[in-house]
Parts: structure tokens; sequence; C-alpha cells
């Protein structure tokens, strides 16, 4: 086994970083606009993905994305990325976005998202990556979860193609 074939855990990958919400990101409301999270979204789960398979990647698609509360300017908003699922060349990379008060404290998930990234070899074409392998029981769940997006993903091209 190569080193490139060795599997490694979603913690190995995972990336954690912060941001705070300014005016300029946000609408008259003082609220975030949405593509400035799906910015933020799709840098730290790229992040993700190039720690897993440690080569250039491209976003494939963003397969879903649901803003549950809305993030206000001030707010301080902390995403979390994992490689869920790996296929051949591609991964599922899971991002949860917390809002959280920096005054009081309180932490509210606002956005949970799932994207899907290519590998890509020096010639910019798509390349084979390592394994995941998920540990912990959340690790497992969530790579079950994203096998059953997959295949659904996949019979949804089929029939619509």
């Amino acid at each position: 086994m190569t080193e490139n074939q060795k599997g490694k855990s979603p913690k190995e990958s995972a990336v954690e970083t912060r941001y705070l919400v300014m005016p300029q990101q946000a609408n008259p409301h003082g609220t975030a606009f949405g593509g400035a999270i799906v910015a933020w979204i799709d840098m730290v789960a790229a992040l993700a993905a190039q720690r897993h398979c440690g080569k250039e990647v491209v976003t494939a698609g963003i397969d879903s994305i649901i803003f549950k509360e809305p993030i206000h300017i001030g707010d301080q908003v902390l995403l979390k990325a994992a490689v869920n699922y790996v296929g051949r060349s591609s991964m599922e990379v899971g991002v949860q976005v917390t809002r959280e008060d920096p005054y009081g404290g309180n932490k509210v998930i606002a956005t949970a998202a799932h994207l899907t990234f290519v590998a890509l070899d020096e010639n910019k074409k798509p390349t084979a990556v390592p394994p995941i392998v998920p540990q912990t029981d959340a690790e497992k769940k969530r790579y079950e979860n994203a096998e059953i997006r997959v295949k659904a993903r996949k019979e949804l091209l089929k029939k619509i193609s």
C-alpha cells in the first residue's frame, strides 16, 4: 500500500475556523448574506478535502445547504468541516456553521451543508484519494448517511440525464 492509499480518519483532516460578520457581508436587515456564508462553507470544506487527499481539489457540487437560523452583524461564525465519505476521486465534506454571540456566549447551529469535491492530479484530471476510516460512532453515522446521499444523488442524475 502506498502513502496515498492509506486511509485517514475524518478527524485527521477536519478543519475549524471562525469569521466575524461585518456590515459589508450583511443585508439591510442586519443579517449575513447567504452568499457570504456559502463562500466560507466552500472554503473550509475545500481545506478539509485538501487535507484528506493531499492534492488540489475542485468543488463538484453543493449537495445541500440548510439555513436554519439568521446570523447577525457582529456575530462570530464557527465553521467545522470534515470528510464524511470518499469515492474513487470524490469526497463528501460536511460543514456545520454555528452562530455565536461574542458577548453572551449563546451558540446556535445556523447552517449545515454537504459538498462534493474531486481531487485532481498534476494534469488537472480526477485522481484517486485515500479511503476514509471512520473511528467514532458519530463519524460512522456521518459515513452511513453520506452513503445514502451519494446513492440518491447518483440515482437522481441517471433519471434527469
